[in-house]
């Protein structure tokens, strides 16, 4: 199946990600994942959540927004209170961040990852996800270089993408038109290692086979595995 940019069933979009795009923030970057981009930031604060004060651990946390015409149609800022979707979204992003790092290395510090869509076309919390590992391996190698931690205290790598059923097609990193008419959507976070995180899996129309399911997730694995290898080839100057 040839879909409408030319990609197979089981293509990422083009991926392109660029490192310190932020003065001031500790770690940063901007990724594109076709049409959709995300700048993502990493901030050290020398404090906790109170239930970590006194323990020695560190914390991993993140926010996530979309700006106004990051959409076909304007969409309103967030601010006195924020959206069921943007609370559950910076929520999987921190939790899947927070699992590959080993927080009692940062001390009583907090890492806070703050992603920003400017641009959508489906696919934005996966490529904050992706986007946000680099920001904060970028920053841990700066709090290493300024003698705040020992080493850059990271166990695995960690991205993630999209998977679903469209018009009866199993297909990899869906674009929002795709994502708007498929049958079933998936969203898969995974480490370098192949062990999952999350996977978020939704039948829209009928339920969906146990086989359909291990199919979807196999490709879900193969893209991720080339989003790793991504990372790996960016970040291979940090020790």
């Amino acid at each position: 199946m040839v879909r409408q940019d030319g990609r197979g069933f089981n293509a990422l979009r083009k991926v392109r990600i660029i490192r310190d795009y932020l003065k001031h923030a500790e770690g940063s970057c901007l990724i594109e994942v076709g049409d959709t981009k995300v700048i993502c930031s990493a901030s050290v604060d020398e404090s906790v959540p109170s239930f970590l004060k006194g323990s020695g651990e560190g914390w991993v946390t993140a926010e996530y927004g979309m700006l106004p015409r990051s959409c076909a149609q304007r969409v309103g800022r967030e601010r006195s209170s924020k959206s069921g979707r943007t609370f559950e979204i910076q929520r999987l992003v921190g939790r899947s961040l927070r699992s590959v790092v080993a927080l009692k290395e940062l001390g009583e510090r907090t890492i806070y990852l703050d992603c920003d869509v400017i641009q959508a076309d489906g696919g934005t919390r996966t490529a904050s996800i992706t986007g946000s590992f680099v920001a904060l391996v970028d920053c841990l190698d700066a709090m290493k270089n300024k003698g705040m931690i020992r080493r850059v205290p990271i166990t695995e790598f960690v991205a993630a993408t999209s998977v679903g059923i469209v018009g009866g097609v199993k297909l990899l990193d869906l674009t929002y038109e795709e994502d708007s008419k498929a049958e079933v959507d998936m969203n898969v976070v995974m480490v370098s290692n192949g062990d999952f995180i999350e996977v978020q899996g939704t039948a829209e129309r009928k339920p969906f086979s146990k086989q359909h399911m291990d199919e979807m997730l196999d490709l879900a694995k193969s893209g991720i595995d080339s989003l790793i290898k991504t990372q790996k080839d960016l970040l291979k100057d940090v020790k």
